[in-house]
């Protein structure tokens, strides 16, 4: 018994020695997380606000004929692009080349009653001073040549008349522009000033159209320059491609007692006609300027419930939680309203490690903007 109590004691720091020995890698701390972090910007910043619209065309025709007649062509291929002069219809010219010749030989017999009633009227005049006929009958010889003269003139303007008419059979397009499909087609009558023939609508430039509250109008007037039209960018859609830059040239000169609303409009150059009259448009429109505004990475914005937090980094490299107040959205960035100040750095990516406020990070700075947005914003 004696000889086991002292192997035991022998053995006992051995046993314990390797105990500590297999626990030691166990004991080593973790290695703090790396997360990417970048320092807050502060520019002045013009804020966008965002509005729906639709795309109308500046001028928009319905087009009908001036004369009536049987359409003898359609000379157009329906939902083309046409240019101001270009033939569309063809109304049956005949019964006006027709009415035309019978004018002319009217202005032809009035001339020529004319040239004789002229030649009596100068016989008058002469036979008058050697008392030769009354002036009662000198009178009536001049009444007749200004009469036949009134007729000349009427058979005058009846040829115009005619001419014109003849000219209306063939109908252009007024304006250049897209047009739609022909209404009536060929060998049907088509009536004066009522039938519709076909419309017209204008590609180039195109008016986007869209309403805006007291806001809006009051922050527009405050933000454009004296001379310069407020710059607008538009989307088509419910597309996020912002990629259309237009003007705003219209501001209606009331609001709208119903909705509380103005209407705006803005011109957008269209050269290859993928603006179509009736599309649904996104318009982003600025509505205020903030000075030494503070703007993050919106990745870096966490939710907890109805609060928006940032994790900041300390002095130690550790995260502290700051709540903070949204403001609009700048792209991939979000102006912060109130909880941040210059200089700070927040997380931005690697959020996923962190567990809780208060423990340390290896931060790697990186960039707040991205490279795209940098050259976006190189652009505006």
């Amino acid at each position: 018994m004696t000889k086991l109590l002292k192997l035991a004691s022998a053995l006992l720091p051995a046993v314990v020695l390797a105990a500590c020995g297999t626990g030691e890698p166990g004991g080593q701390q973790a290695p703090p997380p790396a997360v990417e972090v970048a320092e807050v910007l502060e520019e002045t910043t013009t804020i966008w606000g965002d509005f729906t619209g639709r795309v109308a065309a500046p001028q928009t025709v319905e087009l009908r004929p001036r004369v009536s007649g049987y359409i003898e062509e359609v000379a157009f291929t329906e939902g083309d692009l046409v240019l101001k002069g270009d033939l569309l219809f063809r109304i049956d010219p005949r019964p006006y080349r027709a009415r035309v010749r019978a004018a002319e030989a009217q202005l032809a017999r009035a001339s020529s009653e004319l040239e004789l009633a002229d030649s009596q009227a100068g016989r008058a005049s002469q036979l008058l001073q050697s008392r030769a006929i009354s002036r009662e009958e000198h009178d009536r010889r001049k009444s007749a040549a200004a009469s036949a003269r009134a007729a000349v003139n009427a058979a005058r303007a009846e040829l115009e008349n005619a001419k014109l008419d003849l000219e209306y059979t063939r109908v252009t397009a007024p304006i250049s522009g897209r047009v739609s499909r022909a209404f009536i087609t060929r060998g049907n009558l088509a009536s004066a000033d009522q039938s519709l023939l076909t419309t017209l609508v204008s590609v180039d430039p195109m008016y986007v159209y869209f309403e805006g509250n007291q806001e809006a109008l009051d922050s527009n007037l405050a933000l454009a320059r004296p001379g310069n039209e407020t710059p607008v960018r538009i989307a088509l859609g419910h597309s996020g491609d912002f990629s259309l830059s237009g003007k705003l040239n219209f501001v209606d000169n009331r609001l709208n007692s119903n909705t509380g609303t103005v209407q705006f409009r803005a011109q957008v150059a269209n050269p290859d006609g993928a603006l179509r009259p009736g599309q649904f448009a996104r318009v982003q429109m600025p509505v205020e300027q903030v000075r030494r505004a503070i703007l993050v990475n919106r990745k870096a914005v966490m939710t907890d419930q109805d609060r928006r937090y940032v994790y900041v980094i300390g002095k130690d490299n550790t995260v502290a939680r700051r709540d903070v107040e949204l403001g609009p959205q700048q792209g991939e960035l979000v102006l912060i309203r109130d909880g941040l100040k210059d200089r700070e750095q927040v997380v931005i990516n690697g959020l996923q490690k962190i567990f809780a406020p208060g423990m340390p990070v290896e931060p790697q700075l990186v960039a707040m903007r991205s490279q795209s947005a940098e050259q976006q914003v190189a652009l505006h």
